[in-house]
C-alpha cells in the first residue's frame, strides 16, 4: 500500500509539502499542489483522515446526544444528521444523555475531549445546564432553545394548535392533551400553543401528564382520557397515541368516530383512520439542517469568528382531512 512518504519522494516534495498539498492545497503554490495530487492518484494513495484530523487538533467525530432511545421522533434526526456529516467527511457518533442532572453534564464534558461538536437533542436539565453543556465544544441545539446558542427546531406547537383548532371548528367541545415528560422544552412549547387556541372559545382543555413518550404510558393514560370525556385527543408523541388507541378499541371505543386521536400520517393510512388531522415531522431535515449549522459552527480558522447563532424554526406540516 503506498504511503505518503512514496507520494512525497515520486512528486520530488517533503513529506511536509506533500502533506499540506493533499489536505490544505491552499498553503502551497499551485502547480505543487496539482503535482501531488497527480502522484497520489497514480499511486493509489489514500490519505488518513483520522490521522490528518488529529493532527489539525481535531478528531473528525461529530456527536449526537438524545435524552432516550425509547422515542421513535429521535432515529430520524440521527439519520439525517449522519448522512449529512458524511457529506462533510465527518464521522457521526450517538450517545444517550438527557442533561438532568451535574452529573450526566460532567459525562458531557468528558467526552467532549474525543469529539469535534454537539448535536444536544432535546435536553432536559435546566437553562444553565444546557448553557454549559454548549460551552465545551461548538454545539446546535436540536428542538430546545436557549439564548446565545444556535438551534435548529421542528415547530411543533404551532402544528399543535393548528390541530386544535381544526378539532374546535368541527365541534369538538372536550380535548384531551397527554403531554410527554416534565422536563422536555417543546412539552412546555406545545402546551401553551394548546392553551392559547382554546381559552378564547366554549372547549374545554384537559391536559394529562407528564409521560414518557411510550406505547405502554398511552395505555396507563387511557382510562383517564376516557373517564374525561374528551373526543378529541392530542398526544405528545405518536407511541402515545398508539397505545391510547388501542386501549379506548379494545373497550368498545371506536376510533375516530367517537375519540379523534392524531397520530402520525403513516401511522393513520396504515390503520385506515382518513378522517383525523396529523402532524408530519420531517426528522431527516430536522438532523441535516442542525449538522449544517454545527458544520459552519466548527471552523478550523480560529482567526475567524464563527457566525452569529441561528434559532431556526422549521415548519411542520399538518394534514388536516
Amino acid at each position: 500500500m503506498p504511503t505518503l512518504d512514496d507520494v512525497a519522494r515520486l512528486a520530488g516534495v517533503s513529506k511536509s509539502t506533500a502533506s499540506r498539498a493533499l489536505g490544505r492545497p491552499a498553503l502551497v503554490a499551485p502547480d505543487t499542489a496539482v503535482r501531488v495530487r497527480q502522484v497520489a492518484e497514480q499511486l493509489g494513495f489514500v490519505p488518513n483522515r483520522a490521522a490528518s484530523a488529529l493532527a489539525r487538533g481535531r478528531t473528525g467525530v461529530v456527536a449526537v446526544v438524545v435524552p432516550t432511545l425509547e422515542n421513535a421522533f429521535f432515529p430520524p434526526i440521527v439519520g439525517g444528521a449522519q448522512q449529512r456529516a458524511a457529506e462533510c467527511g465527518l464521522q457521526l457518533t450517538v450517545v444517550v444523555n438527557g442533561l438532568e442532572s451535574d452529573a450526566d453534564v460532567a459525562a458531557l464534558a468528558r467526552l467532549s475531549a474525543q469529539v469535534d461538536g454537539f448535536l444536544l437533542t432535546a435536553p432536559r436539565g435546566s437553562d444553565p445546564q444546557v448553557a454549559a453543556s454548549c460551552g465545551y465544544k461548538p454545539a446546535v441545539l436540536i428542538d430546545r432553545e436557549l439564548e446565545g446558542v444556535p438551534s435548529v427546531v421542528a415547530d411543533t406547537a404551532t402544528a399543535f394548535a393548528t390541530v386544535a383548532r381544526h378539532f374546535i371548528d368541527h365541534g369538538h367541545r372536550h380535548i384531551a392533551l397527554v403531554g410527554g415528560t416534565d422536563r422536555s422544552w417543546q412539552n412546555g412549547q406545545r402546551i401553551a400553543a394548546v392553551r392559547a387556541v382554546t381559552e378564547p372559545t366554549s372547549a374545554v382543555l384537559t391536559t394529562f401528564g407528564p409521560l414518557p413518550p411510550t406505547f405502554a404510558a398511552g395505555t396507563r393514560v387511557a382510562p383517564s382520557v376516557a373517564a374525561s370525556g374528551a373526543t378529541a385527543v392530542i398526544p405528545y408523541a405518536t407511541a402515545l397515541g398508539l397505545g391510547i388507541v388501542f386501549t379506548l378499541g379494545a373497550r368498545g371505543i371506536r376510533i375516530p368516530d367517537e375519540v379523534a386521536v392524531t397520530i402520525e400520517r403513516p401511522v393513520a393510512e396504515a390503520l385506515g383512520f382518513s378522517a383525523i388531522p396529523s402532524i408530519d415531522v420531517d426528522g431527516a431535515e430536522l438532523g441535516g439542517t442542525a449538522m449544517e449549522v454545527l458544520r459552519a459552527h466548527m471552523t478550523t480558522d480560529r482567526a475567524v469568528p464563527p457566525p452569529p447563532p441561528a434559532q431556526l424554526r422549521l415548519p411542520v406540516p399538518v394534514v388536516l382531512p
